[in-house]
């Protein structure tokens, strides 16, 4: 495994300092104290926020999906990443992201390594402001860490880590309403053969499995069905695929500011991600972490065979990812754009070759005739 790589957005480019981002750590210090929020240490007990036990599940609502894929394997992910960001047409940049090669050694859990793949790595794209995404990007990782179910039970403390996230930004925003802000959420954990992958919003994570397209996350858009049925249990309506009239997702950390959408005891907006787990296979190449900006000029498919070629030609996570951004800057992407590309291969795809097989070709009864006429004029 590639020595770890913590890294921030800026515009058009990937920077990496050896340590993790603190986004706007002056602004956020005055409002954090030991007693609020700890932001520096990776202890491994945590004060859960009241917040994590506020709601009642509804009949109808929908809960945490967790799909599992048991797979025998003495496969061991050799894992190397790269990200790049571009600003886009916007005119501010509202995407973040955050990739730890190794994530035990850069928050603090050493003792808790034995030489087996650790990696974490998340994408924020944030709306009505970049504080959320900034707010996320920091604390997420660092709840996780944190949390007492971890490592023993992933899917668990990545959850819990969503939530308290979400509610330790609405603290923030009640000691400054200038924090007011919003941004869906997507992690991507790898612990061993094991790849997890949370999401809250609509950005996107796609395995790439032997070429073939395999999406570890579902797009939460109010006009989905089942995130419909969601928003309606809770109080909530959709109109013109807009969440109350307000924000194009579905589920998202922050926007507690919005009336309507958020409050003690739950809400329509929801925070809480959905889990994808699958063990990896040496059939497993890479995992595509897009913000929508790439998703909406790229289908699944579309990116991983994109992809596919450019890793064929230079075998570069980082140059991959901004292959894809600047590809989608070619096909008229209208949003800010962020990609983190996961290998989990020290060697390129290979190339994928199709299976000879016989044609077998025959000629109808009609043809025949049509045929036999034909010879039969030329005769005449």
């Amino acid at each position: 495994m590639e020595e770890s790589n913590f890294a921030k957005v800026e515009n058009g480019s990937c920077s990496s300092d050896g340590r993790p981002p603190v986004p706007l750590a002056s602004a956020y210090r005055q409002y954090f104290s030991a007693s609020r929020v700890t932001v520096s240490s990776c202890q491994k007990s945590l004060i859960r926020h009241p917040s994590l036990i506020r709601a009642k599940v509804s009949e109808t609502s929908i809960e945490t999906g967790l799909v599992v894929e048991e797979c025998e394997s003495n496969f061991t992910p050799i894992i190397r990443s790269g990200a790049w960001a571009d600003i886009g047409i916007r005119k501010t940049m509202e995407d973040v992201y955050v990739c730890a090669d190794n994530f035990m050694r850069d928050y603090g859990l050493e003792n808790l390594t034995d030489g087996t793949p650790n990696a974490f790595y998340g994408l924020f794209d944030g709306h009505g402001g970049k504080h959320a995404a900034d707010f996320a990007c920091h604390h997420l990782p660092r709840f996780i860490a944190e949390d007492e179910c971890f490592p023993s039970e992933i899917e668990r403390a990545i959850s819990s880590a969503f939530l308290q996230t979400d509610a330790a930004f609405a603290e923030a925003c009640s000691l400054n309403s200038m924090l007011a802000s919003g941004t869906t959420a997507l992690a991507a954990l790898v612990i061993g053969r094991s790849l997890v992958v949370a999401n809250a919003g609509d950005c996107r994570a796609v395995l790439s499995r032997k070429g073939k397209a395999i999406e570890m996350s579902r797009d939460h858009k109010p006009a989905c069905s089942v995130e419909r049925l969601r928003i309606e249990a809770c109080g909530g309506y959709v109109y013109d695929d807009y969440l109350n009239g307000q924000v194009n997702v579905a589920r998202a950390i922050g926007d507690w500011h919005m009336e309507g959408l958020k409050d003690i005891n739950g809400g329509p907006l929801s925070a809480e991600p959905e889990l994808m787990t699958k063990e990896l296979t040496k059939e497993d190449e890479f995992l595509i972490m897009g913000c929508d900006g790439l998703w909406d000029v790229f289908r699944s498919q579309n990116a991983v065979d994109f992809a596919r070629r450019r890793l064929q030609e230079h075998n570069d996570p980082a140059m991959c990812s901004k292959d894809l951004v600047n590809e989608a800057l070619k096909r008229k992407s209208g949003d800010n754009l962020a990609v983190i590309v996961v290998c989990f291969q020290p060697h390129p795809p290979p190339n994928l070759v199709a299976p000879l097989t016989r044609v077998h070709r025959s000629v109808s009864a009609e043809g025949l005739r049509e045929l036999q006429g034909f010879l039969d004029s030329l005769a005449t």
